[in-house]
């Protein structure tokens, strides 16, 4: 029997529809090769586009579809000549994080055989940060206090919400471990040496690291980690964090694998969960038709991958994985990725290579018959 699974499709602002329509489509042709899953996608709009012109940005009958649908695919959003009243961007994602309780943000960092990096590796790289999404210091996000003397901005920590978020963390580390990508280790990266609101997060941690003696526990300081990711990052496996945090840990992430085109994202709640691109919407070269499609089908897979586990349809594991290796594939070829890659293929080029990948190595089954 089929199971079917509706995707809210969010095509975002700039170069964000020329990413998603390939992505949509490569997704599409790995459902159409299975007989266990199949995959419905509704395009909802929001944005800073619709913003400029209809004064809404994340109208409520879309909020509603994402509500609704089994998952959220979303392209990157934001224009920086379209803005609110108070000049802060126009942030649907954030607005979705926040009103579904997308509290667990995970940032993949992975660099494989080939990929460029800054780094100087002999071992691949392959960690995830798992970033506080709903509140931290993007908990007062729009409501700070600003006189002519001075700023503040709130910072909130809260126990439900922390405790979620290493529950997840945890269990991201068991399945890792599972699957042979790690070893069973969660570090909690904070700032408890100097705030009390940090020691309060680290004390939540150690109270669920508690109920996982087969798994390692540790924690790490903020800076401290900021100089290892660069130094060793193939020792960490998951680490946990703050929001800001977790915001500017994962740009040093995606600078380690190369830059924004290669660095994928959920926002995990525990009903519903977003799958974007880290990287923006890219004006400058949106309607050429150039733009690196990578980070948003990697995105897609994690979001394969997402749906498979929760739902115990290990078919769709599997195509989620495949459509990682295959772009990984693609990436240590490197004559069919993007400029920005080296490479002189265009979005779409750059999508076909990878299901050639696809058609050439995981999708060698063939749907099963049906008797």
């Amino acid at each position: 029997m089929t199971q079917n699974f509706e995707i809210a499709v969010f095509d975002g602002d700039g170069i964000g529809p020329e990413i998603m329509g390939p992505t949509v489509d490569l997704l599409r042709a790995l459902a159409e090769r299975r007989s266990d899953y199949s995959l419905s996608f509704i395009n909802v709009p929001a944005g800073a586009s619709h913003y400029a012109q209809t004064g809404e940005s994340l109208p409520e009958a879309s909020l509603d579809v994402a509500r609704k649908s089994d998952a959220i695919l979303l392209s990157a959003m934001g224009l920086p000549s379209v803005r609110y009243e108070d000049g802060t961007e126009i942030s649907p994602q954030i607005e979705l994080r926040k009103k579904l309780q997308l509290y667990a943000g995970v940032r993949p960092v992975r660099i494989a055989k080939g990929q460029r990096t800054p780094l100087k590796l002999q071992d691949e790289v392959d960690f995830v940060l798992v970033r506080e999404s709903t509140e931290g210091l993007f908990y007062s996000q729009g409501a700070g206090e600003v006189t002519h003397t001075e700023a503040r901005e709130t910072l909130r920590i809260t126990r439900d919400t922390s405790e979620k978020l290493f529950k997840f963390s945890f269990e991201l580390a068991k399945q890792r471990k599972a699957s042979g990508r790690g070893p069973g280790r969660v570090t909690c990266v904070d700032k408890a040496n100097v705030f009390r609101a940090f020691a309060f997060f680290r004390s939540i941690f150690d109270e669920e690291a508690a109920k996982h003696p087969e798994l390692t526990a540790d924690h790490a300081y903020v800076d401290a980690t900021a100089l290892w990711m660069v130094e060793k990052p193939q020792t960490f496996d998951v680490m946990v964090t703050e929001n800001m945090f977790g915001d500017i840990l994962s740009d040093l992430g995606a600078g380690l694998m190369g830059g924004l085109g290669l660095a994928p994202s959920a926002d995990i709640g525990d009903d519903h969960a977003v799958f974007q691109p880290c990287h923006g919407s890219a004006p400058d070269i949106a309607g050429q038709g150039i733009a690196n499609p990578f980070a948003m089908v990697l995105s897609a897979a994690m979001m394969l991958e997402w749906l498979g586990i929760n739902h115990n349809i290990q078919s769709m594991i599997d195509d989620g994985n495949a459509l990682r290796l295959a772009v990984e594939a693609v990436i240590e070829d490197g004559s069919k990725t993007t400029r920005d890659l080296g490479g002189k293929s265009d979005t779409r080029g750059a999508c076909a290579a990878v299901l050639e990948q696809l058609s050439c190595a995981s999708l060698s089954e063939q749907k099963p018959v049906p008797a």
